[in-house]
């Protein structure tokens, strides 16, 4: 029976020594006699009992590794306290049981000192505006040193950049002083504008007077010139009809018989005028000469 209970505890053992599983996204290395012998995958896996050990286990996933706080210089000598975070990913679990006795403390040195040798190289305000190319610049740094430790630098994100006070107070007053001088040149602006608008409101208003004036006085103009024509053929036309009548029979007569009575017509508006002294000739027969020589200057005009 103690024979029995003694077997079994040896199967016990060296089942538990030989069978191993290995869960997903995980790598076992194991080491024969002191020396490595396989990266287990995951899964089930056999061993030699009491040859092979299981001497590291890794991770495979994307690990976070929080970032010590830390003190830099920007290029224009001013003092940032930074602090970021990294993320990295074992890929060779071989190396990264050999190539660094402790890999994530190298990472986190190793980001710290890029960290410090990126911001020396930009002035304060770059250091705000850049954060990718930051960001970027430590990730090659680190990457290309952690391959000799089978781990994959994915990426680095800066938490937090932290100036001294002193700088923080000048910068708001910079920031505040910006925002009033904009604030100026938008209501400068404004009143530039609004004059703009006023000068071409006159302008505008004024050509438009000047081209109703003008327009006014074409239709005058184009007004007297249609009423003189008009007229002047009105004229014309009454010229016509009379050297027609007095072309007809007794047409002379009656044009004599007209100028007497204008004449006559006109001695009598003077002779009703109190003021006026009229002077009769002594012999009236110049009358009829005066209606004579009318007469045959109208005999001529035929």
């Amino acid at each position: 029976m103690e024979i029995a209970i003694i077997l079994i505890v040896i199967a016990a053992i060296f089942i538990t020594q030989s069978v191993k599983i290995v869960p997903q996204q995980h790598a076992w290395v194991v080491e024969r006699l002191g020396k490595y012998y396989a990266t287990l995958t995951p899964g089930l896996n056999f061993l030699m009992p009491f040859v092979d050990k299981v001497a590291y286990k890794h991770l495979l996933k994307e690990v976070p590794l929080d970032i010590p706080s830390q003190v830099c210089i920007t290029r224009d000598n001013t003092q940032l306290q930074v602090d970021g975070i990294l993320y990295f990913q074992v890929t060779d679990a071989m190396r990264a049981s050999y190539g660094s006795s402790n890999y994530i403390i190298a990472i986190s040195q190793l980001a710290q000192t890029s960290l410090r040798s990126v911001i020396g190289k930009l002035e304060l305000d770059k250091t705000f505006e850049e954060r990718d190319i930051i960001n970027a610049q430590v990730v090659q740094a680190i990457d290309e040193a952690a391959l000799n430790w089978g781990v994959k630098v994915l990426r680095y994100e800066i938490k937090d950049l932290t100036p001294p006070k002193e700088i923080l107070h000048a910068m708001q007053q910079q920031i505040t002083a910006e925002r009033e001088k904009r604030a100026l040149i938008a209501a400068s602006e404004g009143r530039r504008q609004e004059q703009i608008n006023i000068a071409t409101g006159e302008r505008e208003a004024f050509i438009a007077r000047s081209e109703g004036e003008m327009q006014a006085v074409i239709n005058k103009a184009e007004g007297d010139a249609k009423s003189i024509t008009a007229v002047a053929e009105a004229t014309a036309q009454a010229i016509e009809r009379i050297a027609s009548a007095i072309r007809q029979p007794g047409g002379s007569e009656a044009v004599q018989l007209k100028v007497a009575e204008k004449a006559v017509d006109a001695y009598a508006k003077v002779a009703a005028d109190a003021n006026t002294t009229l002077i009769v000739p002594s012999n009236m027969t110049e009358v009829s000469a005066l209606i004579s020589s009318a007469m045959k200057m109208v005999q001529t005009q035929k």
